[in-house]
């Protein structure tokens, strides 16, 4: 599948994966800012997406940033819609108490997740297959939780 991508601004980047085989795509800011504690900013990616019928994108947060600045995404995930064609923008809260957090152009601030329409039934069991992930959650594939 095809995703069309329209660059709006001067220094706007396409999403990219950061590593091969990874479900996201990086979203980039594409104007600086600084963000006081307990801020937030709707933050300009520069992008425009053209989705087919049927395909959503959303916007998550990015767990570096969470993790090491207490950055993230007021309205996670956000939701674009297949039939908008404007730019994507990002709606960025430092939760920090007291360090301001820069924003430049090019930095990586949020991932895209593309999601599909599934025919999909959710059916209640008394127990889950077992999986190596298992329950493990924050931290169990890299950095950990502070």
């Amino acid at each position: 599948m095809e995703v069309q991508v329209r660059l709006l601004r001067p220094g706007a980047l396409v999403p990219r994966r950061a590593y091969g085989g990874d479900a996201a795509f990086d979203l980039h800011a594409a104007s600086d800012l600084d963000l006081a504690p307990h801020e937030r900013a709707v933050v300009p990616t520069g992008v425009a997406l053209g989705l087919p019928p049927g395909v959503a994108a959303l916007t998550v947060p990015r767990s570096g940033l969470a993790a090491r600045h207490g950055i993230t995404i007021v309205n996670a995930p956000g939701l674009v819609d297949p039939g908008y064609r404007g730019e994507v923008k990002i709606i960025l809260l430092n939760t920090d108490d007291e360090q301001t957090f820069a924003i430049r152009v090019g930095d990586r601030i949020a991932q895209l997740l593309l999601v599909g329409p599934l025919d999909a039934e959710l059916v209640q069991v008394e127990e889950l297959d077992d999986t190596e992930r298992g329950e493990r959650g924050f931290g169990s594939s890299g950095l950990e939780a502070r």
